[in-house]
């Protein structure tokens, strides 16, 4: 097991809490970016599938979330996400410049890894987890409404492991409440700016997700991705997986495939 250290730093709105998966002589250096609601706490298995592989692992608590300030789960400005996680980016480089960097992103955080890998660049490869790229039509109908109804998200949609759904459900640090019509606002209009914007270039691309995720829906997101794959993308969907593919009951064989295109660097 590797050891974790956690650290805090002033970020775009406020304080931001870190933490990272030290590794002496990494082949690579892998900056992960959690979801809506959840927390860095989260990834502790991928980060040590990660690190067992040879990764130097970085992760933040986004602005709202987990141990960060900032009210629970708003952000009215989406660069408050991407300045934060240049600031992840920065160190990683800084302290391992000669090896690939690495932005992986799930979910919320796929979302904001695309967008970043778009607007701000200089990464080596990008790890994109059932992103929220091609949006959520249910979900953005809740603009809509007035006032948005309280529909969190549902545990028992992340994974067929009934265990995730519990652990989340428990989880004091995961946001439980309603969305906020600002994050949504803020959230489906970087949705239109990453498939109004450049494409990924020469960039290498990893996109995974799940058959039956309900959250990011397949067929939306392969639309998305389709619209700004670069030249190099590979991708698996999961035949039965649900939302979190890396807490799914195939979760072994996804952490296979993404060292094994980590490895292919």
């Amino acid at each position: 097991m590797t050891a974790r250290t956690t650290d805090t730093f002033a970020g775009a709105r406020g304080t931001v809490a870190t933490v990272d998966w030290p590794l002496e002589d990494a082949r690579r250096a892998v900056v992960i970016a959690h979801g809506y609601g959840e927390h860095i706490g989260r990834y502790e298995h991928v980060a040590q599938d990660l690190a067992a592989h040879g990764a130097a692992v970085y992760g933040l608590d986004h602005h709202g979330h987990g141990g960060s300030e900032g009210e629970r789960a708003l952000v009215e400005d989406f660069d408050v996400y991407l300045d934060d996680l240049e600031q992840v980016v920065r160190r990683a480089r800084a302290e391992h410049p000669d090896v690939p960097l690495v932005l992986l992103g799930h979910s919320l955080g796929g979302l904001i890894a695309t967008r970043y890998a778009q607007a701000r660049g200089g990464l080596d490869a990008l790890v994109i987890s059932a992103p929220v790229i091609g949006g959520n039509p249910e979900i953005e109908a809740l603009l809509g409404m007035d006032p948005i109804p309280e529909v969190p998200i549902p545990p028992e949609a992340l994974s067929r492991d009934p265990e995730v759904g519990r652990a989340y459900a428990e989880d004091p640090l995961v946001y439980h409440g309603p969305f906020k019509r600002a994050t949504l606002e803020s959230m489906f209009g970087a949705v239109r700016d990453v498939n109004e914007g450049p494409s990924l270039g020469a960039l290498p691309t990893l996109w995974i997700h799940g058959e039956h995720d309900g959250l990011a829906p397949l067929e939306a997101t392969r639309e998305a991705v389709g619209r700004i794959r670069g030249d190099r993308l590979e991708e698996h969907v999961y035949p039965g997986a649900m939302h979190e593919v890396l807490n799914e009951t195939n979760k072994d064989e996804v952490l296979a495939d993404v060292e094994a295109f980590l490895a292919s660097l």
